[in-house]
């Protein structure tokens, strides 16, 4: 049973949980993606480096990124996530901050770098706090109002950074919206708990209710001793790789949206801004709706690869017409944009259901570190790619057979064990069949 609807008073955790969670993201978000403005903004000759130099600053937060996920994530489930999502928000704030300060380009690569370290952990870090607060069949929906933070952030973004970079140029930029992350750390340390059990605005009994949900679930899954042996797992392989490449595809699309239109618009950052947040726009409403119907059916899969392979066709239109036609080539990103972010919530709620908690944190690091190598190739290779050719076609049209492989990998995995709607009613004999179908 939805605990959320049982309860009325754990209905809170949506207003207190969920906008901590988003605004966190958010922040996250922000001082990864900002830096294509910079690029765009003329970053390259202001510091007198060469476009591949830029394309690799852009680049190197993901190889950061990568490296310390599944360790940080062991720190989380022993310690306190709270906390170090915490410590992560200062540390982050300021290297982001610092991105508009350093005018030394190797010194600039290692703040991007360890940008991406402070950064690493964070995001499965969230989605852990998200699994002790929501049941299963809420998870999809909690997990797409988290990440919604993701294009949010990106259409917020694009108009104020816009802004900032037009009144006090692209460094300035940076430093306000490092500081900001700074800022918010405060207010997360003193809003955020670890457990329900740690919460003074829920009643006794509706922790209780909610930590009973939690326990139950668990009898639905297979009993597995420890990470390595979870990363051994035939599904686990098949998301890694899946994400590997819809990272690659999307990474590349944030980047470097703004400089593919402010290069065919010829407008100023102001109006750049605005063009490129319309398909963020329409992508949070997609990823709403998507996330509704994954909880109310208790389905996962098919919420995700078919848009994944959409959205790969929608950038190949937009490799196809951006030399012919602007607007044909930015309705084809605007349908991209929405499929790509669209099947974020029930693709992270897949690994709750198919690992237990001992291991599903770890899984989910993992999965997510892969994803950031992917982070790392798409915005290398899309931006060399448009340095190399002179045109930003090919680059999209990488993007859209990484998203196509994406989906296609997907398409051969293993049927996890249905959302039941009761609760944990059919755990015995979904088990039983969930066991049949991994052997």
């Amino acid at each position: 049973m939805d605990a959320n609807s049982s309860e009325p008073d754990l209905r809170k955790r949506w207003t207190r949980i969920l906008p901590a969670v988003f605004i966190t993201y958010s922040f996250a978000y922000l001082d990864r993606a900002n830096y294509g403005f910079g690029a765009a903004a003329g970053l390259a000759q202001t510091l007198h480096i060469s476009e591949y130099r830029s394309a690799l600053l852009g680049a190197l937060f993901f190889l950061g990124y990568a490296l310390p996920q599944v360790p940080g994530i062991i720190l989380v489930r022993q310690y306190s996530a709270r906390l170090l999502i915490f410590g992560a928000l200062v540390t982050w704030g300021a290297f982001a901050a610092l991105t508009g300060v350093i005018r030394t380009f190797w010194l600039l690569a290692l703040d991007r770098m360890l940008l991406g370290v402070a950064e690493s952990f964070v995001f499965p870090a969230l989605l852990i706090v998200l699994t002790r607060w929501f049941t299963r069949a809420e998870r999809s929906r909690a997990n797409s109002l988290m990440i919604l933070a993701n294009p949010v952030t990106v259409l917020w973004m694009s108009a104020v950074t816009g802004f900032l970079i037009r009144a006090w140029g692209w460094q300035r930029a940076f430093i306000i919206e490092g500081l900001v992350a700074v800022v918010w750390g405060g207010f997360w340390l003193a809003l955020m708990r670890d457990h329900p059990a740690e919460s003074r605005w829920l009643s006794g009994t509706a922790r209780a209710k909610l930590e009973g949900s939690l326990d139950k679930e668990q009898l639905l899954l297979p009993q597995i001793a420890n990470f390595w042996a979870a990363f051994r797992e035939h599904n686990v392989v098949r998301l890694c790789i899946n994400y590997f490449f819809w990272s690659l595809g999307i990474y590349g699309f944030v980047l470097w949206l703004p400089v593919v239109i402010r290069n065919a618009t010829k407008t100023g950052m102001g109006t750049t801004g605005l063009i490129a947040a319309a398909p963020y726009l329409v992508a949070v409403v997609v990823m709403v709706v998507v996330s509704h119907f994954s909880d109310h059916r208790g389905q996962r899969k098919k919420y995700v690869w078919p848009l994944l392979m959409l959205g790969g066709l929608a950038l190949a239109g937009s490799y196809f017409s951006v030399d012919r036609s602007f607007p044909v080539a930015y309705a084809c990103l605007i349908v991209s944009a929405s499929c790509m972010y669209a099947p974020y919530g029930p693709f992270w709620a897949t690994v709750p259901e198919l690992l237990p908690r001992n291991v599903a944190g770890e899984t989910m690091a993992l999965i997510n570190c892969v994803g950031a190598l992917g982070g790392f190739f798409g915005t290398y290779f899309v931006r060399m790619l448009q340095v190399f050719t002179g045109s930003s076609a090919v680059g999209f049209l990488l993007m859209s057979l990484s998203l196509i492989v994406a989906g296609g990998v997907l398409l051969g995995m293993k049927p996890l064990p249905r959302v039941a709607a009761e609760g944990v009613a059919e755990s015995n004999s979904q088990r039983a069949n969930y066991e049949a179908n991994r052997s």
